[in-house]
Parts: structure tokens; C-alpha cells; sequence
């Protein structure tokens, strides 16, 4: 029996002092990011959803919220889903060349295979796969053994390694080739404890881009 669990980015967040935010609070969408929520949530709907977990951070609850309504679920936290840890978490960027040119930050940027800036790849793939194979196994239980679906709302770095991971991509990447637009859907096709295919989706592409940083 196959089973997919949809990995959700977030929709674009209010961000218009360009903060590298991280896993800081109070972080929320955009009036776009409410809007391409609500495009991903028509995108999902299509599938038989019977289980729906977030990361814990208020823009992917926020994001969440359209899905919930649709299928009539609750939505459950799964820490493993949150973003990625970061020791430059909290400083104001300028498309992330502020953080190159402040010599006090050379010291993170000693090893990027790593990367020294922040919490390991290889952690990040293992805890965010985890959580997709709990989020499949919460499916095929509210599926009483059908398939449903599961979808797993997340951030984008997150996303990204895990799907390098499946794929046996190296994690070390260029940050500006990731496939993983806002509110992107990465869909991973589990057969047994494998994922065979992994699919992707961006619901939400044809909306004008929006003021917030979108990390």
C-alpha cells in the first residue's frame, strides 16, 4: 500500500524590516501569504487528506488553517517540523549580504558543507523524515487502512534537505537553486517505509509577488 504525505511550505510572511526570523515569534503571513494558504489548501483538496500536522511557528499554523477548515481536521504540532536552527537568526538583511560583510560573523561561516551557521543538515533530514513517516502512519490510521493523505506544514530549508536526502542528492546546496517556492507543495510517496516518487506543485505561482521575505 502506497501512501503520500504533502510537505507544505509556508505562504509569504510580513517581514518589511527583512529580519532573518528564523524560529523567532511572532512572525505571521502576509496578506499574501493568506492568500497563497488558501490557493494550496484548493490544490489539496483534491487529495483525500485525513491527517494534517505543522511546525509549530504561527506562519505555518496560519497556513495550515485553510487546510483544517477544508477536511474538517485539527491540527496537530510535530517539533520536528520546525525551521532550521540559526546562530544569525534575528539580524536585518539585505538579501542575506548584510550577514557576509559583518566581520563579526565570519566565525559561522567556517564550514558550509555543515553548516556552521546552524543546526546540521543530516539532523535537519533525519528529524523532518521522522515526522513524515509518523505524519503517513497518522494517515493510514485515520484512513482505517485506505491511503489517505497526510500533510505536514513546514519551512523551506526543512523541506528542501529532506527531499535531497530521498533522492541521495548531496545536502550541501546553493541556496538560490532550491525548488521550494511559498506554499509550495513537495509530495513524498511512501511504499512501506520507502519513498518511491516524490512530486511538485506550486498552487500559488500565478499571484503577484508580495512585500515580506518569504523564508
Amino acid at each position: 500500500m502506497t501512501t503520500t504525505v504533502h510537505l507544505l511550505r509556508h505562504g509569504e510572511v510580513f517581514n518589511p524590516d527583512r529580519i532573518l526570523y528564523g524560529r523567532l515569534p511572532g512572525f505571521v503571513l502576509s496578506d499574501l501569504g493568506v492568500a497563497q494558504a488558501k490557493l494550496a489548501a484548493e490544490y489539496l483538496a483534491r487529495h483525500d487528506v485525513g491527517y494534517l500536522v505543522s511546525s509549530p511557528l504561527e506562519r505555518a499554523l496560519l497556513t495550515a488553517a485553510p487546510l483544517a477548515d477544508s477536511f474538517g481536521l485539527g491540527v496537530g504540532t510535530d517539533e520536528r517540523l520546525i525551521e532550521a536552527a540559526n546562530e544569525l537568526e534575528g539580524r536585518q538583511v539585505a538579501g542575506g549580504k548584510g550577514l557576509f560583510t559583518d566581520v563579526g560573523n565570519w566565525k559561522y561561516f567556517v564550514n558550509p558543507f555543515r553548516p556552521s551557521w546552524g543546526e546540521p543538515y543530516a539532523q535537519i533530514a533525519a528529524r523532518v523524515l521522522a515526522a513524515a513517516r509518523a505524519a503517513r502512519d497518522g494517515a493510514l490510521a485515520a484512513g482505517a487502512g485506505a491511503g489517505k493523505h497526510a500533510v505536514c506544514v513546514s519551512h523551506q530549508l526543512p523541506i528542501v534537505i529532506a527531499r535531497r536526502a530521498v533522492e541521495g542528492r548531496r545536502l550541501f546546496h546553493d541556496p538560490r537553486h532550491r525548488q521550494c517556492g511559498l506554499a509550495s507543495v513537495t509530495s513524498f510517496t511512501f511504499d512501506g517505509d520507502d519513498v518511491v516518487a516524490v512530486d511538485y506543485a506550486e498552487p500559488a505561482a500565478t499571484l503577484p509577488p508580495g512585500r515580506g521575505a518569504g523564508a
